[in-house]
């Protein structure tokens, strides 16, 4: 004969479990804990808007109050997201950095990689690595894990851009290194445009081995380039969801410009309704010209020039542009590191009235 033995407490008996097991490291299932696996991802980032008048205000404060120390010390607002312990979404930091003239913000290097986009003014040069550019309104500017780099502001008045690292990713992995260093800013190299002159027009390279695919070799992108790509796009079918966008690629082999993070320059025109789409990762949106609207979720964000908004993992967006001239979207988001682990989602459905 079978005995069976009926379990009347299931909670109580995993609770008792759980103080035993717990005392030498280990755990099984518990009713309060929150589920292992979801139907789709669940975050506890938020979606948020940034409006440039209130973040404009309080980068003119840091910038009279806060000064820049030796050590790599940068003048930073962080775009912190309510929802996470830490950082911008899951995986990057996205901060917005303000250096007066005549400052020096001094050279370090660190794991993360990380990037820069010049969102005002112009006169202020960074070296990375020993190659030397000068950084204007509508660049972006690398800064690869690993390499020295620092910023020169020697124009005549303050200037400002959108800093982003995958720092939260990093902090995660435990594999967070930071090294300043040892003079305020390095030497500039005999050649300080070199990686620009090889590979800066987009088209060619030099001759010989391609360079390794999981490096970069280029360090800056600049605005005139953007443009002009841009400008060919607009003659194309407009994407479904994004209208007229394009992303920053490595000239080695036409991948992300940077391992973790995509970079992408995109163009809402008037009357475009956009169809609603959702994927795997998180994204922030820096607008830099024009207006528009983001529905994130169920959140409406009516966007203007200077704006941010950033949208959780998986979350439904959909642009729309009601207005009468476009609107300029800059747009960094997490994909790469999930298709470079085949765990890439994506879902696109019309909004009412449309049609796929």
């Amino acid at each position: 004969m079978t005995v069976t033995r009926v379990l009347d407490d299931d909670a109580r008996i995993r609770a008792e479990l759980r103080e035993r097991l717990g005392s030498d490291g280990l755990k099984i299932a518990q009713p309060d804990e929150p589920p292992l696996f979801t139907r789709t991802p669940e975050s506890p980032m938020q979606p948020m808007h940034w409006k440039w008048a209130d973040l404009h205000a309080y980068l003119e404060e840091l910038g009279r109050v806060l000064d820049l120390k030796a050590g790599g010390d940068r003048r930073t607002l962080r775009l912190a997201n309510p929802g996470l312990e830490y950082g911008t979404t899951p995986t990057f930091w996205a901060s917005i950095q303000y250096i007066n003239p005549g400052e020096v913000a001094t050279a370090h290097r660190h794991s993360p990689d990380a990037f820069r986009f010049v969102m005002h003014g112009n006169g202020c040069s960074t070296t990375v690595e020993g190659e030397q550019y000068e950084m204007n309104e509508g660049d972006l500017v690398l800064t690869p894990n690993w390499m020295f780099h620092d910023h020169v502001h020697n124009g005549d008045e303050p200037m400002i851009w959108l800093d982003v690292l995958n720092i939260s990713l990093s902090r995660k992995l435990e594999n967070i290194f930071f090294d300043p260093y040892e003079a305020g800013v390095q030497p500039v190299s005999d050649q300080p445009q070199k990686s620009w002159r090889e590979f800066g027009s987009g088209l060619m390279r030099p001759a010989g081995p391609a360079p390794k695919l999981e490096r970069n070799p280029l360090l800056v992108y600049t605005k005139a380039q953007a443009d002009a790509a841009l400008t060919l796009a607009r003659g194309l079918e407009p994407d479904p969801v994004d209208d007229v966008i394009l992303e920053y690629q490595n000239p080695a082999g036409g991948g992300p410009a940077l391992p973790s993070l995509s970079m992408k320059s995109q163009i809402i025109r008037p009357g475009f309704h956009g169809l609603i789409h959702r994927h795997s990762g998180s994204k922030a949106y820096y607008a830099h010209k024009g207006s528009g609207t983001m529905l994130v979720n169920d959140k409406r964000f009516d966007w203007g020039k200077g704006d941010f908004i950033t949208v959780p993992p998986y979350a439904k967006v959909q642009h729309i542009n009601n207005g009468t001239e476009e609107g300029g979207l800059f747009r960094v988001d997490d994909t790469p590191i999930f298709r470079y682990l085949n765990a890439y989602f994506e879902e696109t459905t019309p909004a009412d009235g449309q049609t796929a």
